[in-house]
């Protein structure tokens, strides 16, 4: 049979960060420079079509 590692409840469990996570404190700057950039991509679309 196979012999598992113990686990002892003494040490810590190494997790892998969350992209999500790691994004959050971003987001004041980076919803802003992406509303922004999509504005002027729907106004050039819509001066295009006009």
């Amino acid at each position: 049979m196979s012999n598992p590692t113990p686990h002892e409840p003494g040490h810590a469990v190494a997790v892998e960060p969350d992209a999500v996570e790691s994004i959050v404190p971003l987001m004041p700057l980076v919803l802003p420079l992406v509303g922004g950039v999509l504005m002027l991509l729907l106004a050039s679309i819509a001066i295009y079509m006009a």
